[in-house]
């Protein structure tokens, strides 16, 4: 397929696919006789493996050397004992991500839910009193710290 095509194919655009290429990142597999750089199903193959490395936070640049670094493997095997390796450190911290986002998950979830009773505040309530106010819905219990932490402290004035 032409490069257009691949390109409507993949989502990328055309100067994308020209950048792949000039980090040796996509390499066409051929060219018509005109000149235009014609790829293979194996094309979109890299094109998404470029992507997933991007999104484990890899710069274009980083993709580049960590092609070359596997290519400059003295043999099949050994690349890819490299490459699970690899793939085998970023599942670890992929899975230390998910647990931070999970808790994360559930802070927001608990934040809203204590911010749901805020409701049932009057309008002319002071700032510095509708975190802690004294609705029955709230039992006493203590703002989540997502609510806390935004919470205006109270000045000398108000406070005194």
């Amino acid at each position: 397929m032409k490069i257009g095509e691949l390109a409507e194919r993949s989502g990328k655009t055309i100067r994308t696919l020209h950048f792949y290429e000039e980090l040796n990142l996509l390499v066409p597999v051929s060219r018509t006789k005109g000149g235009f750089r014609l790829y293979d199903a194996q094309a979109l193959v890299r094109i998404e493996w470029i992507g997933r490395l991007q999104e484990l936070g890899f710069s274009l640049p980083d993709i580049q050397t960590f092609l070359a670094d596997l290519h400059s493997q003295p043999s099949g095997p050994a690349m890819m004992t490299e490459l699970r390796q690899f793939y085998a450190q970023k599942l670890e911290s992929t899975r230390q991500q998910v647990f931070r986002l999970r808790a994360l998950e559930l802070q927001l979830q608990n934040s809203i839910m204590y911010l749901s009773t805020c409701k049932a505040c009057a309008p002319a309530t002071e700032k510095t009193r509708c975190h802690s106010c004294d609705d029955d819905e709230h039992q006493g219990k203590e703002p989540p710290m997502m609510v806390a932490a935004v919470s205006p402290h109270p000045t000398h004035s108000e406070s005194a």
